[in-house]
C-alpha cells in the first residue's frame, strides 16, 4: 500500500488480460520510443553483430512522489552545482581528504597521481564541465516529508537519455491505457511534471563546445563519448549524442576508453586532442569537449595503458568532463565532510566555506543525513566504528567506498562481516551513512518481459549542468536539467539499473 495516496494508487492488476496489455504496450512503445538497453547475454545469449535490444526495466506506473519534495530537489540543483564546482577548484581540500582515504584505496591514489603530474607540467584547459546528479530518498519521520541525498555524482552521470522517454511513456500510458482499465484512471488525474533531462544534458555538452571555439589548426571541431566495451546502455548515450548533434550539427564521436591511445593524438607543446576516424582515418578532428561515460571505476583501468589514456585526456586541451579534481570531489569522503555539521549545530566549515551565502548553505545541509568518519582518531570515526561493529546498531546503517556507480556498498549486518576482511588502517577509506527511511510505496515493474508486483523504494536524481573557470571561479553555465527517478524492490538494497537492481520510472506528484 503506498502510504503517499491511501493505497488508492497505482492501481493493482489482478486479471492476466490487462496485465499482458499493459505490458505488451510498454514493450512496444519502449522499443519504437528508445527507452532499450542492450539484452544480457544471460538473457539472450551473445550478440556478436550488436543487433538485439530489449525495453529497459520499468515501472507500469509512474511513482507517487510529494510535491513539495521534488520541487525541493530541483529548486537547490544550481546551488548543489556551484558547491562543487567550488570545490574542484580547491586542491588543497581535496589532497587534505585524498591523504586520508589514499592509503586504502589505491583507485583514488591513482587519480591523484594523474592531476599531479598533469599541474607540474602545468594545465592548459582552464574550463572544466560537470555533468551533476544529485540522488535523494524521500526520508518520512512522523508525519514530516523531506528529501535526504544520498550521494552526489560527479562521472558518468547516467540514465538522463531514458529518464526523459520514461516520462514520455507514462505520459502515453495516462492518455491511452490507464482510463482503460478495470479501475480506471482520468488523464487529467495525474499530476506528471515534464522531464527534459536528455535537452538539459546536451545542452550542457554545447554550452562547452561553444565556449572552446575553433581550431587554431583549421580543424573541425567535435565531442567524443568515452565509452566502456560491450555498453548495455547505449541507447541512454544515443539520446543525448543525437540531441547534441541536432544543435548546431555538433559531430559527436563514440571512443571506447580502451582505444583512446590509438584513436587520438595530442599536439606537441599546445596539447591539442586530435582524433582519427578509425572509419576514415584521413579526416582529423580536434576535440573540443571529453564526456567520461567510463573511467569512474577500477574496473575501466585494467592495464598501465588505460591511465595513460586518462592521462592523455587530463593533460591534453579538451575540457574533460569530468576533470580529474572533479572527478574527486565526487568521493563520499567529500559528501562526509559537508554533512558534518560544527560543534555549534550549524553548517559543517566546508560547506561555509564553499556556499558562504547562510540561506543557501542551511538549504543544502537540510539534506544531508547524519553521515560518519570511520578514521581510528577522531571522536566521531570512533563512535562510528563503535556503531559498525555493533551487530544491533549496524542495521540502521550503510558502509561505502569512495566509488560512483552501483553494487559497492555494504548494508545493515554486511558491515561487521566486512570489516574484519579489511586492514583496520584502511578503515578510514569508508564512510557510514545513517539509512534514509523512505515511505512504503507499491508498483509493478516489467523487468525482461516479466512483470514483479509489490512493495518498491523511490529513489529521484536530479540532473545539473555546469561551465566554470578553474583559474577565475567564473561560472559561464549553471543549469538544473531535468530528473531521474529509479526504483527498486523494497527487498533490494542496490539501485543501479545498470548493475541490474533497479528500474526506471517517472514521478506523480501527489
Amino acid at each position: 500500500m503506498s502510504s503517499l495516496t491511501g493505497g488508492s494508487y497505482p492501481p493493482s492488476l489482478e486479471g492476466d488480460l490487462e496485465k499482458e496489455r499493459l505490458a505488451q504496450t510498454i514493450k512496444d512503445w519502449s522499443i519504437a520510443n528508445g527507452l532499450a538497453v542492450r539484452p544480457a547475454p544471460a538473457l539472450v545469449g551473445e550478440d556478436p553483430e550488436g543487433i538485439l535490444a530489449i525495453n529497459a526495466p520499468v515501472t507500469l506506473f509512474p511513482s507517487p512522489f510529494p510535491k513539495g519534495c521534488f520541487e525541493d530537489a530541483q529548486n537547490i540543483q544550481a546551488s548543489y552545482n556551484q558547491l562543487y564546482a567550488r570545490i574542484s577548484q580547491d586542491e588543497e581540500f581535496l589532497g587534505s581528504l585524498v591523504e586520508e582515504v589514499a592509503g586504502g584505496d589505491d583507485f583514488i591514489a591513482s587519480l591523484w597521481d594523474i592531476h599531479l603530474k598533469v599541474k607540474e607540467e602545468g594545465y592548459l584547459q582552464n574550463l572544466s564541465l560537470g555533468l551533476f546528479r544529485s540522488d535523494y530518498m524521500v526520508h518520512q519521520e512522523e508525519n514530516h516529508l523531506q528529501i535526504k541525498q544520498v550521494e552526489f555524482n560527479t562521472i558518468a552521470s547516467s540514465f538522463g537519455g531514458l529518464s526523459a522517454q520514461t516520462s514520455l511513456l507514462h505520459k502515453y500510458l495516462s492518455q491511452t491505457e490507464y482510463p482503460l482499465l478495470p479501475s480506471p484512471i482520468p488523464p487529467a488525474a495525474l499530476d506528471l511534471p515534464p522531464n527534459r533531462s536528455t535537452e538539459g544534458l546536451a545542452a550542457g555538452l554545447h554550452a562547452a563546445f561553444l565556449a572552446y571555439g575553433p581550431s587554431s589548426l583549421s580543424h573541425p571541431t567535435c565531442v567524443i563519448f568515452l565509452t566502456q566495451a560491450h555498453e548495455r546502455n547505449i541507447f541512454d548515450q544515443r539520446h543525448l549524442e543525437y540531441t547534441l548533434c541536432s544543435l548546431s550539427s555538433v559531430p559527436v564521436f563514440r571512443v571506447p576508453f580502451s582505444e583512446v591511445l590509438s584513436q587520438t593524438t595530442l599536439v606537441p607543446g599546445t596539447r591539442q586532442l586530435l582524433y582519427h576516424p578509425p572509419h576514415n582515418p584521413s579526416r582529423t578532428f580536434e576535440v573540443a569537449v571529453a564526456y567520461l561515460r567510463a573511467g569512474y571505476g577500477p574496473g575501466d583501468y585494467p592495464s598501465s595503458s588505460s591511465w595513460e589514456s586518462r592521462h592523455r585526456i587530463e593533460r591534453s586541451l579538451a575540457i574533460a568532463c569530468p576533470t580529474i579534481l572533479t572527478q574527486l570531489a565526487g568521493m563520499k569522503k567529500v559528501q562526509q565532510v559537508l554533512a558534518t555539521p560544527s560543534p555549534s549545530g550549524g553548517p559543517a566549515p566546508a560547506l561555509a566555506k564553499f556556499l558562504p551565502d547562510p540561506a543557501q548553505a542551511a538549504l543544502v545541509q537540510k539534506t544531508f543525513t547524519n553521515i560518519y568518519p570511520l578514521d581510528g582518531t577522531s571522536a566521531a570515526g570512533i563512535e562510528a566504528r563503535r556503531l559498525a561493529q555493533d551487530k544491533e546498531e549496524c542495521k540502521k546503517y550503510v558502509m561505502k567506498p569512495q566509488r560512483e556507480g552501483g553494487g559497492n556498498n555494504f548494508y545493515k549486518t554486511a558491515i561487521p562481516e566486512q570489516l574484519t576482511k579489511i586492514p583496520e588502517e584502511h578503515w578510514n577509506s569508508f564512510i557510514l551513512m545513517e539509512l534514509i527511511t523512505p515511505p512504503p510505496l507499491t508498483n509493478t515493474i516489467l523487468r525482461n518481459g516479466k512483470l514483479e508486483q509489490g512493495g518498491v523504494i523511490c529513489e529521484l536524481g536530479v540532473y545539473g549542468t555546469c561551465l566554470w573557470d578553474q583559474e577565475t571561479g567564473e561560472v559561464l553555465h549553471n543549469q538544473q536539467a531535468g530528473y531521474l527517478l529509479r526504483t527498486k524492490g523494497d527487498q533490494s538494497e542496490e539501485g543501479g539499473v545498470a548493475a541490474g537492481f533497479g528500474c526506471m520510472d517517472s514521478v506523480a506528484l501527489v
